[in-house]
């Protein structure tokens, strides 16, 4: 059973470790499981409820489709002032009364073990979303600061067998609630 996962970095740096660390975790994957990457999540327009009524905006509404095509999503997303990212903040609150991530299997990845607040803070919002966070699939690897572009972190033995098992945990329980239905 084929499996979709959408990879979204809270980071719009050219060149970001949380970036880096889903490219990573795509050249690992299994035969049976494919890594979308979103990469409007510098375009969206700012969250206003004014405006989020149908049809949304051209860039909210490719955004909610590619959630929709996926099984389930892999987040890295990087910490500002002991917060989760403005933009990352911002495409979340766009998904808050549509429902995309509701029971949508989510795993996050940390790309720095300083970085403790945002992650809770970005556990919070999702479990307040009613996003379904598998708690296996929940890593921190230590890449910020390091150097390693994707290449490196997939060829790196520790940090690619900690990818190797986010997927794993993630595609086997969206496979489970494939089943299920």
């Amino acid at each position: 059973m084929d499996v979709q996962i959408l990879a979204i970095s809270g980071s719009l740096r050219a060149v970001s470790s949380n970036t880096a660390v889903l490219r990573a975790a795509a050249i690992l994957v299994p035969s049976n499981v494919k890594i979308t990457f979103y990469s409007g999540l510098g375009e969206l327009p700012h969250f206003n409820p004014d405006i989020d009524i149908e049809p949304a905006p051209l860039q909210v509404d490719a955004f909610r489709k590619q959630l929709k095509q996926s099984d389930g999503i892999l987040i890295s997303s990087p910490e500002y002032a002991h917060g989760v990212p403005g933009s990352m903040k911002n495409a979340l609150d766009w998904l808050v009364g549509s429902g995309e991530l509701v029971e949508k299997p989510v795993a996050l990845i940390n790309t720095s073990p300083r970085a403790t607040i945002a992650l809770a803070s970005l556990t919070e919002i999702l479990t307040v979303m009613s996003a379904k966070i598998i708690d296996k699939a929940n890593v921190t690897l230590p890449i910020a600061g390091t150097g390693l572009d994707e290449v490196g972190i997939a060829s790196h033995p520790d940090m690619s067998a900690c990818l190797k098992l986010v997927i794993e945990e993630l595609a086997n329980h969206i496979t489970k609630s494939k089943q299920i239905k």
